[in-house]
């Protein structure tokens, strides 16, 4: 057990190496990489599952405390992501998969590694996670519809069967595993630590697949997405440290927001696009995520060196 948790705890220092790695694994062994892809809704459940483990209630009471730091970075989430995604696409003239996936990217709820990435850089945690709590619990109706009118004119969208998949991938994942810990809290304990290791391996598993199902248009149309997810990712983590200075807050939760708003759950994003559209939608999502991590990891080396203007509150 302590072999496995130092792998663990290893997986998470390197979760932005690793994923890199899953990439180029999927563009030198597309054929097999592409074997796993229609494993990727259940794999992103299981990611989900051990988010839903790490939750307790009084995650939420953040909420009560907190009210207008949560709602704003919740709504800024749930804004400037989806707005930036179909904009930067059109900015781009990437086609119509690619919009559609872009937008998908915009409208996902918050990075399951964002937390770990707040905590790094120094800000409030306990803002983080209730800011990915409340955006994963809201993404079930906050999602297709935003995919619906920013990308409904571009190609036909299946906002309900988005819906039904978010329920089945997302929210009965979560709460199941939030249940899980309310009913066998000491056991959950016990396994909490081995968590990176499933949550790491499993984006990089998924963003493998979906590089290697797609492995020729990543060559072609990859340098022009790939810049278009910077700049999305960038914009995005400027906004958010915009939102919370505007909203008055202190440093430590803008720092949370900044990172929130920045970093997508993309193994959800191209899960959906998977799954609902056509392969090429999900580019946005794997490119996403290799790209937010590393980052994220680079913004939070920075705001580590930085102590926050006033006592941290996670």
């Amino acid at each position: 057990m302590t072999h496995l948790t130092r792998i663990a705890d290893l997986a998470g220092r390197w979760f932005a190496l690793l994923v890199l790695a899953g990439a180029a694994a999927g563009l030198l062994l597309p054929d097999r990489a592409a074997l796993a892809a229609p494993y990727v809704s259940p794999l992103l459940g299981v990611i989900m599952f051990g988010m839903g483990l790490t939750l307790r209630p009084s995650d939420f009471a953040v909420v009560a405390r907190h009210p207008r730091a949560v709602l704003l970075g919740v709504l800024a989430q749930y804004t400037i992501m989806p707005l930036l995604g179909w904009a930067v696409a059109h900015l781009f003239a990437l086609p119509p998969a690619l919009v559609v996936g872009m937008v998908l990217v915009g409208s996902a709820p918050g990075g399951t590694a964002s937390n770990v990435i707040v905590y790094l850089a120094r800000g409030d945690v306990a803002l983080s996670v209730a800011m990915t709590s409340v955006s994963t619990l809201l993404a079930p109706l906050a999602t297709p519809l935003l995919v619906l009118a920013l990308a409904g004119s571009t190609l036909p969208v299946p906002a309900g069967d988005l819906f039904v998949s978010i329920v089945q991938v997302v929210l009965v994942p979560v709460l199941a595993g939030l249940l899980l810990r309310l009913a066998a809290a000491r056991l959950v304990e016990r396994v909490l630590p081995l968590l990176p290791l499933v949550s790491v391996g499993g984006i990089v598993v998924v963003v493998a697949a979906i590089v290697g199902a797609n492995a020729g248009a990543v060559l072609t149309a990859g340098p022009l997405l790939a810049l278009a997810v910077v700049v999305h990712n960038g914009l995005g983590l400027a906004l958010g440290n915009l939102a919370g200075r505007v909203g008055r807050l202190p440093d430590s939760a803008r720092r949370a927001v900044t990172i929130e708003v920045g970093m997508q759950n993309s193994g959800l994003a191209a899960a959906l696009a998977t799954a609902h559209f056509n392969p090429l939608a999900a580019l946005p999502g794997a490119l996403f995520s290799v790209w937010h991590n590393m980052s994220g990891s680079l913004l939070a080396g920075w705001w580590a060196r930085r102590a926050p203007e006033e006592p941290e509150q996670a």
